[in-house]
């Protein structure tokens, strides 16, 4: 069986299977994916990880670090509407890749998503516990340290980041309007709380808690900024629900530009006034926004903040869970994992068994590791996906310039090589343990794909079979090649260069 690395799936053949027996339901407006993105972005950097950032990188400057993420992401957030309004099909970056990289790419993209999200949905599980027992705390109710921290902290087992795991699970398994309006209740809770907080704080923010604004350095600050910038996963949770819209074409660009835009500002002012009412060294917290608060003397409002907090975390959690389903449907759909990721209930029309793995190992994983560990590893799926989605904007254009786009990327293809210049920038600043963490997670994602997806792909069923003495597999470069090879002849003129690159004129597939 010929077996190509690089071989890419029709994007005809991603809108078939969109349409197929077993179809998502179509229920999601531009509200409902502004409501979703919003759900996702605001809600882990403010109430978990502005403390860790601020504490042990950036100090005050986290403020800059907020700035430098949200500018990188809303780059990526450009490049993804582009891509969302092409292929509306279930999947986000993985799919894209599929589409314009090649399987291989595509595998590994699905791989570092699965890193994603669920590694964030479990920082989120864990920011939910650490506010929850801070406000039974506050009541006098105090539950056995052993049932609310990791081994790695001296615990047994996290028993709330279990319970709140196993409520969005179910929340999520029981389809995509309850989904959907429950997303949109707590969000709506969530803006209010943010809000409330900021007018609360303000007065009693103390300027000399700004000095040193950087006592890390700029190094500490970009290093902060890796670190927070999983919390801006959100508007990639909303392509992942383009089966479930309506209209996938105008609203996904609009939910996925919107939610970012409507996030960033919130951040750096949360980001501000927190740093503003206490030393940034107290916000190594999980819960460092009701920290701030008894710090500076605010008690009657540590409780309505922590219950606002619990709801915008509930909310991240759901769609970290909704996403990661999706990404394990289109993966499940391909063969490069087992059929029944695949697998859509009859009654709910929800990918159920993708789903309850989901959550369990969201469940796992919160319970057992600590908040730093948990939030170094989301940010390297994250950042991986918007590389790989600029560069297939980019490889598209130029081997695909039929298809239809209903939103462009503007001033393409150096946007989306700012994207990647930024994206990249930020991944060789997360510190070393990190990457040979992300290390061992790619050499074994690599032996799953040889051993299962290799063997079980549905596009290498389809190759047809011929004989080679060798054994290897065969690895074409015309794509890639092809498509570098025309954007650099077209961004420099000959005169201006030494060596230019010459391949065979290619016409447009159908």
């Amino acid at each position: 069986m010929k077996f190509n690395l690089w071989r890419t799936k029709p994007i005809k053949d991603l809108l078939n299977e969109a349409r197929d027996q077993e179809k998502l339901k179509r229920e999601m407006s531009a509200t409902d994916l502004v409501a979703l993105g919003v759900g996702a972005i605001i809600g882990t950097g403010i109430f978990v990880l502005t403390g860790v950032a601020a504490a042990n990188y950036a100090g005050p400057g986290v403020i800059l670090s907020f700035l430098i993420s949200g500018t990188a992401a809303g780059l990526a957030a450009l490049v993804y509407a582009e891509l969302a309004s092409m292929i509306p099909v279930a999947g986000s970056a993985y799919t894209y890749a599929y589409a314009a990289l090649g399987e291989i790419v595509a595998w590994i993209i699905g791989w570092n998503l699965i890193l994603e999200y669920m590694v964030a949905a479990g920082a989120v599980a864990l920011g939910w516990s650490s506010y929850f027992t801070d406000i039974l705390r506050s009541v006098g109710i105090n539950l056995p340290a052993s049932l609310i921290s990791s081994p790695l902290r001296g615990g047994i087992i996290d028993l709330p980041a279990i319970f709140i795991t196993a409520f969005a699970t179910i929340v999520a398994l029981t389809g995509t309007r309850t989904s959907a309006t429950t997303n949109k209740v707590v969000v709506a809770v969530k803006v209010l709380v943010i809000l409330a907080f900021l007018v609360l704080g303000f007065p009693r923010v103390n300027p000399a808690h700004w000095r040193p604004f950087l006592p890390f350095g700029l190094p500490g600050v970009v290093q902060g900024a890796s670190i927070i910038f999983f919390a801006y996963i959100g508007f990639d949770a909303v392509s992942t629900a383009a089966e479930e819209v309506r209209d996938p074409a105008r609203d996904l660009p609009r939910g996925i530009i919107g939610s970012l835009a409507l996030s960033t500002l919130l951040y750096m002012a949360v980001a501000a006034v927190l740093t503003g009412l206490t030393s940034y060294p107290r916000l190594n917290t999980a819960s460092p926004v009701t920290t701030a608060l008894l710090d500076a003397g605010i008690r009657g409002a540590s409780l309505l903040i922590g219950v606002g907090a619990l709801a915008g975390l509930t909310s991240v959690l759901l769609v970290g869970i909704y996403a990661q389903s999706r990404i394990f449907l289109a993966m499940g759909r391909d063969g490069l994992l087992p059929r029944a990721f695949a697998s859509v209930h009859p009654k709910f029309r929800t990918p159920w068994v993708a789903t309850l793995l989901v959550g369990a190992a969201i469940a796992s994983i919160s319970s057992l590791l600590p908040i730093e560990i948990i939030a170094q590893l989301a940010n390297v799926g994250t950042l991986s996906a918007f590389i790989i989605v600029s560069i297939g904007v980019i490889i598209l254009r130029y081997t695909r310039p039929d298809l239809p786009r209903p939103f462009q990327v503007p001033l393409a293809p150096w946007l989306p090589l700012l994207t990647i210049a930024f994206a990249g920038y930020l991944f060789i600043n997360l510190p070393r343990l990190t990457w040979i963490r992300f290390g061992a997670w790619l050499i074994l994602g690599i032996l799953v794909y040889f051993l299962y997806g290799y063997r079980y792909s549905i596009l290498a069923k389809q190759e047809p079979k011929i004989k080679r003495p060798t054994g290897i597999p065969v690895v074409p470069l015309k794509e890639p090649v092809f498509a570098f090879s025309q954007l650099f002849s077209r961004l420099f003129s000959p005169a201006r260069l030494s060596l230019k690159l010459r391949l065979p004129r290619r016409r447009p597939g159908p």
